[in-house]
């Protein structure tokens, strides 16, 4: 196997409990987004459209669904032999078998994946944010400053800092201190859960790390503050685009609605870097004689009998007529009937909001509504 400059591994097995109905049953990163995406599709297209051709898939959560749709990774272009996609779901040892105990567990448990491919630098990623990102970028930087670890940032506004693990670092990026949370902070760049290790000290690293009885096995937790308190060469990547953390159904709602507009926050059409995903060929949508559209990302085999204004109209999904959806996403295979009125809720797969039923509210100080996958909403409900 040929050695690898930088492998990516994509931290993919989390449970996404704040997403509620949306996660009962699938992994978080495998959550239906944009219409015919799911949110694993954007991290995943970064490494294709950086050149980073070698990924590592680490599952656990209800992984079914999510491997059934990495398949072979073709519809990433991340199918090569010698590389491409590989899953790596939890295993059981000679020691019996358990869940990650953390990010950086995770990773131990694939290191032999690592050392198999012998790269130079290994990027650590997660599937729970949409953004576009050209790691090459970050890659050129850690090379630069001969760095064990560049961490990605984001500036956040300042009010905002206290809510995020906060960086701060001197004139040459160089990482001075690293703070959860902090009450008062110095700088107000967010660490985005994103890293570069140069591959012989991550190794290093998490190998020590494993027998650490004190603990928690993660990276932000246990192996950047040792690093620091190590004196070892750690750097920001500064990063100045959109990114959105979908881990919460204010956040997915709220990200959903940034897809829409003359002008979205953020463009899912950018030729340059195309964001793929393996949704599988559809009829186009059909929008019926008494259909009205109005700013909505419509997907293929959709009908739109009735009207749907400024919502995500996610692969198969169904308006009836006389049904009316607005400030909602329907996620694939959503059906509304005839003369409901859905607004400001987010529809499971599959999920059915029955005749006349009225779901939702105009009201944006009252919480989004949400429905499970393959769940009916009669009236009285």
């Amino acid at each position: 196997m040929s050695k690898k400059e930088c492998i990516a591994m994509l931290l993919a097995g989390g449970q996404g409990s704040r997403l509620g109905a949306l996660t009962s049953k699938i992994a978080k990163p495998a959550v239906s987004f944009g219409g015919k995406y799911r949110i694993i599709d954007f991290t995943l297209s970064n490494c294709a459209n950086s050149g980073i051709d070698t990924v590592g898939v680490l599952t656990q959560y209800r992984p079914y669904r999510l491997h059934a749709y990495l398949g072979s990774g073709a519809a990433w272009d991340l199918d090569e032999q010698g590389g491409g996609i590989s899953i790596l779901p939890p295993y059981a040892t000679q020691d019996g078998g358990a869940w990650y105990a953390g990010t950086a567990d995770a990773v131990t448990q694939n290191l032999d994946y690592i050392k198999s491919h012998d790269p130079e630098y290994v990027l650590i990623l997660s599937g729970d944010a949409l953004y576009r990102m050209d790691y090459r970028a970050m890659l050129h930087e850690h090379i630069e400053h001969n760095a064990d670890l560049t961490v990605a940032v984001m500036p956040v506004p300042w009010e905002d800092a206290s809510r995020f693990g906060i960086l701060t670092a001197d004139d040459d990026h160089r990482i001075l201190k690293f703070t959860e949370k902090p009450e008062k902070p110095d700088s107000n760049l967010a660490s985005m859960g994103i890293y570069i290790f140069t591959a012989d000290f991550l190794i290093n690293a998490l190998e020590e790390d494993a027998v650490d009885q004190r603990s928690s096995h993660d990276f932000g937790g246990d192996i950047i503050p040792n690093a620091l308190a190590a004196g070892k060469r750690l750097y920001v990547h500064e990063f100045h685009g959109f990114w959105k953390d979908v881990g919460t159904i204010a956040s997915y709602h709220e990200t959903s609605m940034d897809l829409l507009g003359s002008h979205p926050d953020f463009d899912l059409y950018d030729y340059d870097t195309p964001i793929m995903s393996n949704d599988t060929t559809r009829p186009p949508h059909y929008i019926g004689p008494e259909g009205r559209v109005d700013d909505c990302l419509v997907s293929n085999g959709c009908k739109i009998m009735g009207t749907a204004r400024h919502s995500i109209i996610s692969t198969d999904a169904i308006v009836e007529e006389r049904a009316v959806v607005e400030d909602s996403v329907l996620l694939p295979g959503a059906v509304v009937k005839s003369g409901a009125y859905v607004s400001r809720a987010i529809l499971g797969e599959n999920a059915v909001v029955e005749e006349g039923v009225k779901l939702g509210s105009v009201d944006t100080t009252r919480d989004t509504a949400v429905v499970g996958n393959d769940v009916v909403i009669g009236k009285g409900e």
